[in-house]
């Protein structure tokens, strides 16, 4: 049976990884100044940082919509038995709602609410690329996953409130405060939501290697078969290396992947934003 396995691109799955593994993205929309741009085909999160930095206004993003899907599904089902599509979480988006009536109008398309973003997502997305190289039915496929979604650890830490201020999801109160105490703000996962957990204090780069001690401290309770490691642009080169040679060091992951935030987290996060992902046993 060929299965076809898709994703959202707020997913942040790498390139070279969706081209391994004959991903097919869905881009979402950034829409600046009143035009709307697809994530990572006609603008990246560099562009949004740029445009914010001379002054511009912070765009909104807008999912995918079902012409999009249609239109898709409806290709790939002449060459494939089914489509396995994931996206963002549907308490964030409309991605989920638009997805499932396209795909309920194409037929045999299964659509998955990761309850997570970015690499939260991209978990689910490679484990489904190998059972469906396994053979394994997308019936099966679906359950398995809806099930391990729920294990999934996925956090990061935000450099500055400021984009979330302009976004309307933090007050301008709120984001003044934690500016002047130089507070960063660690995001978590949960039930398909975003809340704050542990609040950091410090400039961003000891922060993070403090959040990533704290993440991967329990590893007996840590499946360390694989881990995604995802930033926005801004930290330097030798920074990251550092990050990632303590995340080795603390918990020895099989498979540990880079990956850079896209339009979605970076519209709503701003640059300096650093997150690690992985199932809990």
């Amino acid at each position: 049976m060929k299965i076809k396995i898709t994703a959202d691109s707020t997913c942040d799955l790498p390139r070279d990884l969706a081209e391994k593994y004959s991903v097919h993205i869905f881009p979402l929309y950034v829409v600046m100044d009143g035009v709307a741009r697809r994530d990572g085909v006609e603008i990246v999160a560099q562009d949004i940082f740029d445009h914010v930095s001379a002054g511009g206004k912070l765009g909104n993003t807008a999912a995918v919509n079902v012409g999009d899907y249609l239109e898709v599904f409806k290709e790939l089902r002449k060459e494939y038995d089914a489509v396995i599509h994931f996206t963002i979480s549907q308490s964030m988006s409309a991605c989920y709602q638009n997805a499932c009536i396209a795909g309920e109008e194409v037929g045999g398309v299964y659509v998955v609410d990761s309850r997570n973003l970015s690499v939260g997502i991209s978990m689910l997305v490679l484990d489904a690329c190998q059972m469906a190289a396994e053979g394994k039915a997308p019936e099966e496929i679906v359950s398995a996953l809806e099930a391990k979604r729920e294990k999934l650890d996925m956090s990061f830490v935000i450099d500055t409130l400021d984009y979330l201020k302009a976004g309307g999801r933090c007050s301008p109160l709120v984001a003044l405060g934690a500016n002047l105490l130089s507070l960063k703000p660690c995001v978590e996962l949960g039930g398909g939501e975003m809340d704050v957990g542990k609040k950091y204090r410090g400039t961003i780069e000891k922060v993070v290697l403090k959040y990533l001690a704290d993440r991967v401290n329990d590893i007996m309770s840590i499946d360390t078969s694989r881990a995604f490691f995802v930033k926005s642009n801004g930290f330097k080169p030798e920074f990251l290396e550092t990050a990632r040679d303590e995340v080795r060091r603390l918990c020895p992951f099989a498979e540990f992947i880079d990956a850079e935030a896209g339009c979605t987290i970076s519209n709503h996060c701003g640059p300096k934003t650093l997150g690690i992902v992985f199932y809990r046993k």
